[in-house]
């Protein structure tokens, strides 16, 4: 098998059909055998009897998974290690891709010149901000909607890691340096993320080359719950306890008043700004500031827990 592509799945039986049908869709040259691996995360909706009408309907092409604990790094590293190709792509349940999307995205993986490569994600054509929100220009938060990716029309070496809509590497790359981290990525409970890019930046620390490729290009649903104030605060407050946890230690001295200040004076633009984008794109900012803060805080209390039991189990040595 050259590739797999493993799409991970919770409760979203609608947009995951949609997605599955763009997929069954992709053109591939007949030289190269690919297979689509659904890994349900514990759905309770008919997740399991969708990718079922796509097996009957295309035979050995879809497989379903299941596993069973919880989170979005659990059902990636579930489908890594049920897949049976050697190149592995990564695509979202709630986006559609183009035909050609699979080739374009993993062509420059057939060798080891590259260890990976990302493309595009954009938002689903006709989409209608409402007045609050800006997707374009210095204010613009289109990121929360839809794992927004868009690196211009030229392809080349990328200098930040891919997005987990749209990626693949090669199957040795998660041999060589471990699959995703399961205290990072999305759960039920939770809307941290910083899985997929912690993993790139990994490969890319290592000296592995990972390439963009704008000509692979998926749309993605812009879902009704998230265009809520209301997700868009809790999403940033995730993003800023990923961006400290991914790190494994809590923030220093220097870094938590840099960002205590940034804080502060953001706070007059929140609530003296009068255009709605800006005022709520510096509150969004506050959020991003409260998550890093906060999760610092956990780390460093972990931390000190960790020291004061290896201090005890050495008294009790002693």
């Amino acid at each position: 098998m050259n590739i797999s592509v493993i799409l991970c799945t919770y409760n979203r039986c609608e947009s995951l059909a949609k997605a599955l049908d763009s997929l069954a869709a992709s053109v591939m040259p007949e030289s190269l055998t690919w297979e689509v691996l659904v890994v349900d995360n514990n759905s309770n909706d008919r997740t399991r009897d969708v990718v079922g009408a796509f097996s009957s309907r295309y035979g050995k092409r879809f497989r379903y998974l299941l596993e069973p604990q919880p989170g979005l790094s659990n059902a990636r590293n579930a489908g890594i290690r049920e897949a049976r190709g050697h190149i592995l792509a990564f695509v979202d349940d709630d986006v559609t891709v183009e035909p050609t999307w699979l080739q374009n995205l993993t062509s420059a993986l057939h060798d080891s010149q590259w260890a990976g490569s990302g493309g595009r994600v954009l938002p689903a054509r006709g989409f209608v901000p409402p007045h609050w929100l800006a997707l374009e220009g210095p204010c613009n938060l289109v990121g929360v909607l839809c794992a927004y990716c868009e690196r211009g029309d030229v392809p080349g070496e990328l200098e930040e890691p891919p997005i987990g809509a749209n990626m693949a590497f090669g199957k040795n790359m998660f041999e060589k340096y471990g699959k995703f981290r399961t205290d990072l990525g999305r759960r039920p409970d939770s809307l941290m993320g910083h899985e997929d890019t912690e993993f790139g930046r990994r490969l890319m620390a290592g000296g592995e080359r990972l390439r963009y490729e704008p000509s692979a290009v998926v749309y993605h649903e812009i879902n009704v719950h998230r265009v809520r104030k209301e997700f868009f605060l809790a999403w940033w407050f995730g993003f800023g306890r990923s961006s400290v946890r991914e790190t494994q230690k809590p923030l220093g001295t220097w870094k938590t008043v840099k960002i205590l200040g940034r804080a502060v004076l953001t706070i007059p633009l929140w609530l003296l700004q009068f255009d709605p984008q800006r005022r709520f794109y510096s509150k969004c900012r506050i959020w991003l500031a409260a998550g890093k803060l906060f999760e610092s805080y956990q780390q460093a209390k972990a931390a000190n827990a960790s020291r004061a039991r290896g201090e005890a189990e050495g008294g009790q040595a002693g």
